[in-house]
C-alpha cells in the first residue's frame, strides 16, 4: 500500500507502527446542522480508505470524534460558537440539536453505504480526559492562564509549522475577515485548551474545572479521544484539507507534547469539492445536503459513484449536469451487474483470467486509492469472457470495497410508463433541445419543469438529453 503523506508531501509506503494492524482516526461532523455533499466526499473517501485496507490484509480500527461542544466558527478560536448558533436558529436545546443532527449524519452515511467507524465518541463525554490532558501540559509548561482562559504556548513547541510548512507569520487568525483577534494571546496563533470567559453569556455547556467554570477548546477532543481510544501513537490521522493550517497543526503541538514521541505516521487529507463559487460550505450559495440530491430525484449511491471517479487528493467540480451524467451511468452500470445475480463460480479457484483482474484492482487500490481506475476494472470484468460465476464472484469482492450494491437487484423506474406517455415525452424532449439552440430558456426551463410534476428526470449528456421515471 501506497499513500500520500501530507506532512512528508510525498507518496510513501504505507508502513504501520505494528505490523498489520492500522489505527485510523478520522475528524467527524460539527452536528450543528446536515452534513452538505462537500462535507461528505471527504467521508466517502475515508469509508474507501479503511475498506481497502481491511481488502488488503490490515486489521484496521477506525475511531471517529462527534464535535458537540466547542467549535467556533474560525478554527482559530475566533467567532461564534456553532452548537449554539443552531440552537439560537432552531429555537432547541444544543443537546437536542446535537442528537438531531447526529443522528441525521449517520443516516446519510448509510444512504451512501459509508460504514460506521468502529469507535464513535462524542467530545462531550470526554470532559474529565481533557481536564487531566490540559493539567499535564500545565506542568510541563505548554500553558498559560489570560483572560480566565487556558492557552497552548506554541514558541514552546518548535515544530509547530511541520505539517503546514507555512511561516508563523502566514498562519490565519481566522476564516472570515470580519472575526476579530483574540488580543489575550502572547502569539497570535496560540490555541485555547480551556474556555472559562465565554462570549456568549448563555453558553449551555459548561462544566467544572480547575480553572474555572467552562468548556473545552475545540482541537483538543481529537488529540484525547485518539489517544483514549487509539494509544499514543497514531497510524493515520485524516481529514480535509482545510485542517491542515491550524486543527491539524494544533492537535500534533498539544499531543507531541504530552506524549514526548511522535504521533501520527500518515497524514492523509482529502480535497474539497468546489461549484462555480469556489469551495462548498454551508454558507455558500445552496445548502446541498443528501435530501436535497434526493428531492432532485437524484440516488444517494450515484453520488458515490460521482465521487469515486475522482481522486480524494484532487478538487472536484460538483454541478447537476454532471451529477446526471454520473448517475446515468451508474444506472446502467447497475443493470448490467445485475444480469449475475444468483451466479456462482463451480469450485473456489479462480481463473488466471480472474485472478489478473481483481489483482489489478488491488493495485488501483494500492496506488494511493486510484479509485477512477479501480471502477474501470468492473468494466474489464463485464466485457471479459469470463464464466457468470466468476463475473459475479469479481463484482461481489469488488463491491465490497466500493459498495456501490451492484448485486442488489434494480428495478425498472420507466416500465410503467404508456406508449402515449413516452410519444409525448419524446416530443417535448425536441421542442426542449429546439428551444436550447435558440436560446430560449424559458420555454426550456417550462419543459424541465413539466416533467417534473409527472415525476421525469431530464439527463443531459453530450450525445443528447435522455430520461427516466
Amino acid at each position: 500500500m501506497k499513500l500520500y503523506n501530507s506532512i512528508s508531501r510525498s507518496i510513501e509506503e504505507f508502513i504501520p507502527y505494528e505490523g498489520k494492524t492500522v489505527r485510523l482516526y478520522t475528524c467527524g461532523p460539527t452536528v450543528y446542522n446536515y452534513a452538505h455533499i462537500g462535507n461528505l466526499r471527504t467521508y466517502i473517501h475515508e469509508d474507501i480508505l479503511e475498506k481497502s485496507l481491511d481488502f488488503l490484509g490490515y486489521d484496521v480500527k477506525r475511531v471517529m470524534n462527534i464535535t458537540d461542544v466547542g467549535h467556533l466558527e474560525s478554527d482559530a478560536d475566533e467567532g461564534e460558537d456553532k452548537m449554539l448558533k443552531g440552537a439560537l436558529r432552531e429555537n432547541k436545546t444544543v443537546w437536542q440539536v446535537a442528537e438531531y443532527y447526529t443522528e441525521a449524519f449517520f443516516k446519510d452515511c448509510e444512504k451512501l453505504n459509508i460504514k460506521k467507524p468502529a469507535v464513535i465518541a462524542k467530545a462531550t463525554d470526554y470532559v474529565a480526559q481533557y481536564i487531566d490532558f490540559i493539567k499535564a501540559l500545565e506542568e510541563k509548561g505548554y500553558t498559560y492562564f489570560a483572560n480566565g482562559n487556558v492557552y497552548f504556548d506554541i514558541s514552546k513547541f518548535p515544530r509547530y509549522t511541520q505539517l503546514s510548512k507555512m511561516n508563523i507569520d502566514d498562519l490565519r487568525i481566522a476564516h472570515r475577515d470580519d472575526v476579530e483577534e483574540d488580543l489575550h494571546k502572547k502569539n497570535p496563533q496560540d490555541f485555547v485548551l480551556w474556555f472559562t470567559k465565554s462570549k456568549f453569556e448563555n453558553q449551555a455547556m459548561k462544566w467544572e474545572s480547575p480553572w474555572g467554570v467552562g468548556y473545552p477548546g475545540w482541537h483538543i477532543e481529537c488529540s484525547v479521544i485518539s489517544l483514549t481510544n487509539l494509544g499514543e501513537q497514531l497510524d493515520i490521522h485524516c481529514g480535509g484539507v482545510d485542517h491542515i493550517p491550524v486543527h491539524h497543526t494544533n492537535e500534533i503541538a498539544q499531543t507531541e507534547s504530552f506524549t514526548g514521541k511522535p504521533w501520527t505516521k500518515y497524514w492523509w487529507h482529502a480535497e474539497f469539492l468546489i461549484d462555480n463559487s469556489g469551495k462548498m460550505s454551508k454558507s455558500s450559495g445552496e445548502f446541498l445536503t443528501v435530501s436535497l440530491l434526493e428531492k432532485k430525484n437524484f440516488d444517494p449511491l450515484a453520488y458515490r459513484y460521482f465521487v469515486l471517479n475522482s481522486h480524494y487528493r484532487k478538487q472536484l467540480a460538483f454541478s447537476f449536469e454532471s451529477l446526471e451524467m454520473a448517475q446515468n451511468a451508474y444506472q446502467k452500470l447497475r443493470k448490467r451487474t445485475s444480469a449475475y445475480i444468483g451466479s456462482t463460480v463451480s469450485n473456489e479457484v479462480l481463473s488466471d483470467a480472474a485472478t489478473a483482474l481483481l489483482k489489478a484492482f488491488e493495485d488501483h487500490l494500492a496506488d494511493d486509492l486510484n479509485t477512477a481506475n479501480a471502477v474501470t476494472v468492473l468494466y474489464d470484468v463485464l466485457k471479459s469472457d469470463l464464466s457468470d460465476g466468476e463475473k459475479a464472484k469479481l463484482i461481489d469482492t469488488i463491491d465490497g470495497v466500493l459498495s456501490l450494491d451492484l448485486l442488489k437487484p434494480v428495478t425498472d423506474l420507466s416500465a410503467d410508463v404508456g406508449e402515449d406517455e413516452v410519444a409525448w415525452i419524446e416530443a417535448q424532449l425536441v421542442l426542449r433541445a429546439e428551444a436550447k439552440r435558440n436560446k430560449d430558456w424559458a420555454t426550456a426551463d417550462q419543459i424541465r419543469d413539466a416533467f417534473k410534476e409527472k415525476g421525469i428526470t431530464i439527463i443531459d449528456t453530450p450525445e443528447g438529453a435522455s430520461w427516466r421515471k
